[in-house]
């Protein structure tokens, strides 16, 4: 029986993995569950699951927790903190973390549970887009199982040779006869949108996600394409690719969650319906397969599958990405960390959806010229980076609003 720790517990992601549990009860037990404020969330989940631990982002949604739970009689104990969230990730009695803070606010539990060898269940981008050449040369150095839960990366893990799987973030695509991986995206709900109404698009239309169900941020970055373009900064590590082995499709129906192309000719594709339980399913109980509580594909009912290139002037955040890319940690982190403040401020109407790819572009050329590439060596000195990029945005976005 896997022993978890699941970090986000009461987002998207923690909400899908508890759905594959309650289908596989036999096989799981739940340990610890962390989360930001969404106090009455964790009220629910701590009278379902009985964990031996429940996190709060803060002393103060942790004390509203702890005084709810005492008075339901739940023995649950609650702390607060990032150190708090490190020290529920790595401790002995857990074996299997999943990693699915949003943000920044990841990355640190994420890399203590990589550091604790456990297996890490990775849907917090940041922790490679952020720490990329870190994070995976301390999973190497662990002894840590890397699992990527992100439907696309999962599915080209599912298409590749089990060397590969086992070897994630040093292992050699074209040794194993690997071309391409081809990384589908939907395109969001603007792709066929006319470019001069991009300018007026609401936080409503751009969290309306035609196929997946996700959280607003996630939304509004699938609607930028931003979401795609830190999957590929994500590809880049998880499967060691060069910029000529990784490529972006648009595929609309998502039904194909992404490809493997290999030097005989063949090409191999992961489909299913767009329900995060599978993946989930898959990290969970790798290398055996267990019931997520989803549906098969009906290829009776799929009337087409199509495929388009990518518009970089429809989708501008994803040409910055893989730019960002190959310049360095430092253009990853800055774009990260400037993108999360554009899209909350979007979300609040202070900036239009347009301005979100300006606001990242011009942080990530001020974070380019300050040369901060020699200071990414260390979680500490990402951090700050992290840190300067968000102040900028902020700044940026301030003063285009006084």
């Amino acid at each position: 029986m896997r022993k978890l720790t699941i970090l986000g517990a009461t987002g998207s992601i923690g909400a899908s993995t508890l759905k594959v549990i309650e289908n596989n009860p036999e096989h799981f037990d739940i340990v610890a569950l962390v989360a930001g404020q969404n106090v009455e969330k964790m009220i629910s989940l701590c009278q379902q699951w009985q964990p031996q631990y429940a996190v709060m982002a803060n002393e103060a949604s942790a004390q509203e927790l702890a005084q709810a739970l005492s008075s339901l009689a739940i023995k649950t104990e609650v702390l607060a903190g990032v150190d708090a969230m490190c020290h529920v990730a790595s401790m002995d009695e857990v074996d299997t973390v999943m990693a699915a803070i949003v943000g920044a606010a990841g990355l640190m539990p994420t890399m203590a549970a990589v550091k604790a060898g456990k297996r890490v269940l990775l849907a917090n981008k940041e922790a490679l887009v952020m720490s990329g050449q870190l994070f995976v040369d301390a999973v190497r150095e662990s002894g840590a199982e890397l699992m990527p839960v992100d439907s696309e990366h999962n599915a080209i893990f599912q298409c590749l040779p089990s060397d590969v799987q086992t070897n994630l973030g040093h292992c050699n695509l074209s040794e194993h006869g690997i071309e391409h991986i081809l990384l589908t995206g939907s395109g969001g709900p603007f792709r066929y949108s006319e470019l001069s109404e991009l300018e007026h698009v609401t936080p409503e239309q751009a969290i309306a996600h035609p196929n997946w169900s996700m959280g607003p941020k996630i939304s509004v970055d699938s609607a930028t394409m931003m979401n795609k373009g830190l999957e590929y900064i994500e590809a880049k590590w998880l499967f060691n690719a060069s910029r000529e082995q990784l490529k972006v499709l648009i595929h609309p129906q998502s039904v194909i969650h992404s490809m493997v192309q290999y030097k005989d000719g063949s090409t191999l594709a992961q489909l299913g319906e767009p329900d995060m339980a599978t993946p989930i399913a898959l990290t969970l109980s790798y290398p055996q397969r267990v019931k997520a509580g989803v549906k098969p594909l009906d290829f009776t009912q799929i009337s087409q599958l199509t495929f388009m290139q990518p518009d970089f002037e429809r989708y501008p955040c994803l040409k910055l990405a893989i730019e960002a890319c190959y310049i360095g940690q430092h253009a990853t982190t800055a774009l990260n960390a400037a993108n999360e403040i554009a899209v909350d401020a979007f979300l609040n109407r202070r900036i239009s959806f347009t301005h979100i790819a300006r606001v990242n572009k011009w942080v990530m050329e001020q974070i380019c010229s300050m040369n901060e590439q020699a200071k990414c060596d260390s979680l500490e000195s990402i951090l700050e980076v992290d840190k300067i990029a968000r102040s900028l945005a902020t700044s940026y976005i301030d003063g285009r609003n006084a």
